[in-house]
């Protein structure tokens, strides 16, 4: 049973559960537990052959708040696609296992949600260096303010030359939305399918507001020299053609009453 009936908020995070990121899954932990002015529950995808469940450190096992998901089949775009089927908020953010959340990152996208009725609230993110302590925040393209179904793809002109426009970590939707749009199914960038769809099939709001901080370390696989392959290359091809595809989509029906 959950401690909470009604969360208003849910996040999921896939993990292979690697020894080496086990402390930063638990610090993701604890930047849950300092949120405030919401209820959350948490929704924790281990994935992959290597990832047994008994490797979550049990001071996370023990909140009822948090449900534990595994799949024997790896990647990330999966974990986080069936985990959406245990979802019972209203809304949903997605987490990495290595990264952190700060303070009022759910709240303050929630609370916009909530007032605007819009089904989605992004927010900045910001490069953190948990060494250091130092934070560089991303000054994304996408600019803060109110943007229109498909509005998202005038700040995206060419795949080839950059990621997307915002990441899907900055994000807080409609489960409804995010059930619809998916992760894909790509082994590079299955990220980048959703946090296009999302923007081109809804509007929504970006916010200047820094709500997730993404870890710097050195076992990050997208900073990796060979990261930036054909595969990946095709991952933004395809999110880009979506984005375009949607936008297309939205205008015809407007085309066809002025015809």
């Amino acid at each position: 049973m959950y401690a909470h009936d009604n969360p208003a908020v849910a996040v999921i995070t896939p993990t292979g559960l690697r020894p080496n990121r086990l402390p930063y899954l638990e610090e993701l932990y604890e930047s849950l537990l300092d949120q405030e002015g919401v209820s959350w529950e948490w929704i924790v995808a281990p994935n992959g052959p290597q990832a047994d469940p008994e490797l979550i450190p049990s001071v996370i096992t023990r909140d009822t708040r948090v449900r534990v998901v595994a799949r024997s089949g790896p990647g990330p775009a999966p974990a986080r696609n069936t985990a959406l089927n245990y979802v019972r908020a209203d809304r949903v953010a997605f987490a990495d296992d290595d990264d952190r959340l700060p303070q009022h990152s759910l709240a303050i996208r929630h609370e916009h949600a909530v007032a605007t009725g819009l089904h989605w609230v992004a927010g900045r993110s910001a490069d953190w260096d948990a060494a250091s302590g130092s934070l560089t925040t991303w000054m994304c393209p996408t600019p803060v303010g109110r943007h229109a179904a498909g509005d998202i793809m005038a700040f995206w002109p060419d795949p080839m030359a950059s990621k997307p426009p915002l990441g899907h970590c900055m994000l807080l939707t409609d489960t409804r939305l995010a059930r619809a749009i998916g992760h894909g199914g790509l082994h590079k960038g299955e990220d980048y399918r959703f946090a296009i769809g999302v923007p081109a099939r809804r509007d929504g709001l970006m916010l200047g507001d820094v709500v997730y901080h993404r870890r710097v370390h050195d076992q990050q696989w997208s900073s990796e020299p060979t990261y930036r392959d054909q595969i990946e290359f095709d991952a933004r091809r395809h999110a880009w053609l979506m984005g375009e595809a949607e936008r297309e989509l939205h205008a015809e029906p407007q085309r066809m009453r002025a015809a």
